[in-house]
């Protein structure tokens, strides 16, 4: 069987990412029709369309963006789709970008306030800390632009005044990063009203990240 073949279909990849969609919003990390999905295939990669209830998605919704922009289908892509081309031109390894507009990050991301290492799991993003990147009108370049920067070296960031985005390599991972970051980000909330949380040291961090290299691996999958 060639990699080719292997590699699930368009249809099958876009159900994948309505499922996904709707478990976005049944952890409660997006609401109604906020937010999107993508999945990179082929040369490109397929996105939730503009403006449409998750609960009413089908397969033939999904729409293919190519890495220039352009979109050959009938329907137009997430107004956001720049945020998912520039990830996966600048990403070898996102394999799927899930922005969201979660209660507690976006609550931070209204503060324009990252987090830092107040707790270990902030590793989870790849590094010491979850960045905030500068605001810029939604559907822009310059929003994207600004995100980049927030993502160098790092898998999410939040949005200035807008909310969250994070990638992975399919979209259980990505899922589940949304998840975790939603998370970081309202116990750092709730840390911060009742004092200072405490800041772990770069020595603590760097622990903490060498122990993430295999963290959630079973010993098949460990280097």
């Amino acid at each position: 069987m060639t990699l080719k073949s292997a590699m699930p279909s368009r249809q099958n990849l876009s159900r994948q990412i309505i499922d996904s969609c709707l478990a976005m919003n049944a952890h409660g990390i997006n609401q109604g029709s906020a937010g999107n999905i993508s999945v990179r295939f082929e040369d490109g990669f397929l996105i939730t369309p503009s403006g449409m209830a998750y609960d009413n998605l089908r397969p033939e919704h999904i729409v293919f963006v190519n890495l220039d922009g352009t979109s050959p289908g009938a329907l137009n892509p997430s107004s956001e789709w720049r945020m998912h081309r520039d990830i996966y031109a600048n990403r070898a390894d996102a394999g799927t970008v899930l922005h969201a507009h979660s209660i507690f990050a976006t609550a931070l991301s209204c503060l324009r306030i990252g987090m830092p290492a107040f707790h270990y799991m902030i590793a989870v993003a790849g590094g010491a800390d979850i960045r905030c990147a500068d605001y810029a009108l939604f559907g822009t370049q310059a929003l994207s632009d600004n995100m980049m920067v927030a993502l160098h070296e790092r898998r999410a960031c939040l949005l200035g005044t807008h909310g969250m985005i994070c990638f992975h390599d399919n979209l259980d991972k990505a899922l589940w990063l949304g998840v975790e970051v939603e998370t970081l980000a309202k116990q750092y909330w709730h840390a911060r009203q009742a004092g200072e949380p405490v800041i772990l040291d770069d020595q603590q961090m760097a622990e903490v990240l060498q122990q993430f290299r295999d963290y959630g691996k079973q010993p098949s999958q460990a280097q």
